[in-house]
């Protein structure tokens, strides 16, 4: 197996060597002559010194295809890349377990696949394949088939109930949609299903009341709706049971489970009344997640006794305070207790939890000082104690080496300075919403490795360190009103990594730095950078979201997505002089603000370089002249106000600004006009004057013509009557002909008066 270009670290493969016996991974069959290889097992490989992300072609696989003896090929692990090579599959007659998972397969199943006859495990999970799960599938002789985390999409086919022996069906994290096929109750053997995290819909429990085999179930994330049926805590061999994220609702969790439970997630299951006793009596549990129900009454003392790892019951209204002999555990590491109704101050045994990593108390009454013994947890990587009415001028001082990277304090009493006692790793810092006071301290920089920092509405003055641009990991600062004075430091433009910069609503002054031109994140277009890996893991709807002036609104930003945003806001500011044209540079900006403010000269041409600006808000300063032309260019432009200038001259026009018609964002200017605020420009109205002598000439023209035109068929009509000798014909008729003759002539007489009146 080895490739040019490639170093394997296989030690005990040597060709000098008896591979049946002395090569590690590699398993003979000794009864027959010679012995046959059957079995290679070769996951995890230290694949090359170069670096362990090396990626391999699927092509290495290819010797390992002419060894029809297999069995059993086992390649998990491998960072290999590219389709799975079906022909080579297809030489593998003999081949029962097959396990391809954790590598960068794509593509879709090859057909061969299919052909193997004799296999019963199948594992290609955590890959990148695609396409449909086929019917074909259905043609194998499986137990065990592994296929998450991959990209399939499409409905699972009927096919899959011709599977009567499987007992493993891992299917999570794809794509598939529809209903569960009525076959699927064929699956009577089933001990482990896991449909997390789909598309899928309907009801399923029907499907699955025959399987009374099953230890874990796992539903969660998708579409299913229904009641979770009482039988389903009767199925004796349950141990994990997880069906959080669909629209179930469970009518009475006070039946006692005839099974024990190791991990269980009832999460948003509408379910009320206390936390059901019966838990206390699991003797095996470890994990249980009540969250987003209506849970009342207060946290159960026998569950503060038992071996947990995982408690999560957010969302509820729990009241009272916390055991404190729940943090006597040594096993307890997640800890999510946010968004009820808590309170008391927490218990200075906090500090005892030595393996407690995540404590989310976010949102609830509990006041008191932040007990000083919770800096011993030398695990912790996230602290969120924010929402809540914690007070005093005390912070806990973490020691320099500890593993915190997470810290939320927000929305809380507390006071003093701002407080740096936290781990040098420490990535995420928010204390905003206090009431801290005194200076920025300028020793921040000695939490080198901060990416969000927010101090947003605290009680801060004086002027903005430069030091601060010495945390050259920075990508969220907000240091929205805080009473800063000064002006804008230029070393700021040094934090390459800024995507997100708040100064609003403070009274710093001077100009706009021309070197802001310069912020590199705010410049580049891209993914942005990754953010908090650990906390992807967790659905952050416990944590703030950061609050930005979005299309004159507060709006969060979540924190899946906060990567795809850059925002630079300084509104609300005493800052003057021109607006620098190099703010044109920063073509990944989704929106800028400097509104409020005392900016005067024009708007730069260069802002129709902003390609990326969704919002854009001058208003409220002293700019001149014109909109310029280029603004026309910012196809993702949907929100633009320039009201209160003195700009003037016609509105640009484009696909984008045109739609943007809302007359108070162009109000209060000296002279706008356009489509957008219905106003025509001076050069859009044409004006063509007619002489007073023409107008007077025509009008007595069009009178002459007129009569004259009369006459000359009014002699044309008597002549033609004369000749048909018609004033004969009328001496015969009756008295009503001669009437009308009568009539006609005295019309005839009138009208030769008329014309003598207008000839004199």
């Amino acid at each position: 197996m080895s490739e040019p270009g490639y170093s394997y670290v296989l030690n005990t493969w040597n060709s000098s060597s008896d591979c049946c016996r002395e090569w590690t991974g590699v398993a003979c069959d000794f009864d027959k002559t010679p012995p046959q290889v059957i079995t290679l097992a070769l996951g995890t490989l230290s694949l090359s010194p170069l670096g362990a992300n090396l990626v391999l072609p699927s092509s290495i696989l290819a010797p390992l295809f002419r060894i029809g003896s297999l069995v059993h090929l086992s390649v998990p692990g491998n960072n290999i890349a590219g389709e799975i090579p079906g022909e080579g599959l297809a030489n593998l007659s003999q081949l029962v377990t097959l396990n391809m998972g954790n590598n960068r397969f794509n593509g879709s199943i090859p057909p061969q696949l299919f052909s193997l006859r004799k296999l019963e495990e199948l594992d290609l999970s955590y890959n990148l394949i695609e396409g449909t799960l086929s019917v074909d599938m259905g043609n194998l002789s499986l137990r065990n088939l592994y296929m998450g985390r991959n990209l399939m999409v499409g409905e699972i086919p009927i096919e899959i109930g011709n599977l009567n022996m499987l007992q493993v069906l891992e299917l999570s994290s794809n794509k598939f949609s529809g209903e569960v096929p009525s076959s699927f109750s064929n699956l009577t053997e089933l001990q482990v299903l896991s449909l997390r995290g789909n598309k899928l819909t309907g009801e399923m429990f029907p499907l699955i009341q025959n399987m009374s085999k099953l230890q874990a179930l796992d539903l969660a994330n998708n579409s299913f709706y229904g009641v979770i049926p009482g039988w389903l805590f009767d199925i004796e061999n349950m141990k994990q049971l997880y069906l959080e994220g669909n629209s179930y609702s469970l009518k009475n969790l006070d039946q006692v489970p005839r099974c024990q439970f190791q991990g269980l997630s009832l999460s948003s299951c509408n379910i009320s009344g206390l936390i059901p006793s019966w838990l206390c009596n699991q003797t095996q549990l470890t994990f249980f997640d009540l969250s987003e129900n209506d849970l009342q009454g207060t946290f159960p003392p026998c569950l503060a006794g038992m071996s947990l790892n995982r408690v999560v019951l957010s969302g509820n209204k729990l009241t009272g305070s916390i055991p404190p002999r729940l943090f006597d555990s040594r096993t307890l590491y997640f800890l999510w207790l946010g968004r009820n109704n808590f309170n008391g101050p927490l218990p200075d045994t906090i500090g005892n939890a030595s393996a407690l990593r995540i404590l989310m108390l976010g949102s609830n009454n509990f006041s008191g000082q932040i007990p000083e013994s919770i800096s011993n947890l030398s695990e912790l990587l996230l602290l969120d104690l924010s929402e809540n009415s914690f007070s005093g001028n005390v912070i806990p001082t973490f020691r320099p080496n500890s593993s915190l990277v997470f810290v939320d304090l927000s929305s809380n009493r507390l006071t003093g300075q701002i407080p740096i006692t936290f781990a040098v790793g420490t990535e995420v810092l928010i204390l905003s919403q206090n009431e801290f006071s005194g200076a920025l301290p300028q020793n921040l920089t000695s939490l080198s490795k901060l990416t969000y920092l927010d101090l947003h509405d605290n009680n801060i003055r004086g002027e903005i360190p430069a030091s601060l641009s010495q945390i050259s990991s920075l990508q969220v600062l907000n240091l929205r009103n805080i009473s800063l004075e000064g002006r804008i430091p230029i070393h700021l433009s040094k934090l390459q990594n800024l995507r997100i910069l708040d100064l609003s609503h403070n009274r710093l002054n001077g100009t706009i730095p021309f070197s802001f031109g310069n912020l590199n994140a705010m410049t580049n277009k891209g993914d942005g950078l990754l953010w908090f890996p650990y906390l992807q893991t967790l659905d952050l709807h416990d944590q703030h979201e950061l609050e930005v002036s979005w299309k004159k609104y507060k709006q969060g930003l979540s924190w899946h997505n906060l990567q795809i945003y850059t925002f630079l806001d300084m509104s609300k500011n005493l800052l003057s002089g021109d607006i620098p044209g190099t703010m044109g540079n920063l073509k990944s900006l989704k929106s800028l603000n400097i509104s409020h403010n005392r900016l005067s000269g024009k708007i730069p041409r260069s802002f129709g370089d902003l390609q990326s600006v969704e919002s854009l808000d001058l208003s409220n300063n002293s700019l001149s002249g014109k909109i310029p032309t280029t603004i026309a260019k910012l196809l993702e432009l949907s929100n633009l106000d320039v009201s209160n200038n003195r700009l003037h001259g016609q509105i640009p026009r484009g696909p984008q600004m045109d739609i943007l018609n809302d007359p108070s964002d162009y109000a209060n200017n000296t002279g706008l006009c356009g489509i957008q605020i219905q106003v025509l420009c001076p050069e859009q109205i044409i004006k063509v004057p007619v002489p007073r002598e023409r107008e007077s000439w025509e009008t007595w023209f069009s009178w002459e013509m007129a009569v004259f035109g009369f006459l000359v068929g009014f002699f044309f009509m008597i002549l033609v009557f004369s000749r048909i000798d018609y004033f004969d014909f009328a001496r015969h008729t009756s008295f009503n002909y001669q009437s009308k003759h009568i009539s006609m002539m005295n019309k005839s007489s009138s009208l030769s008066n008329l014309f003598s009146l207008y000839d004199t």
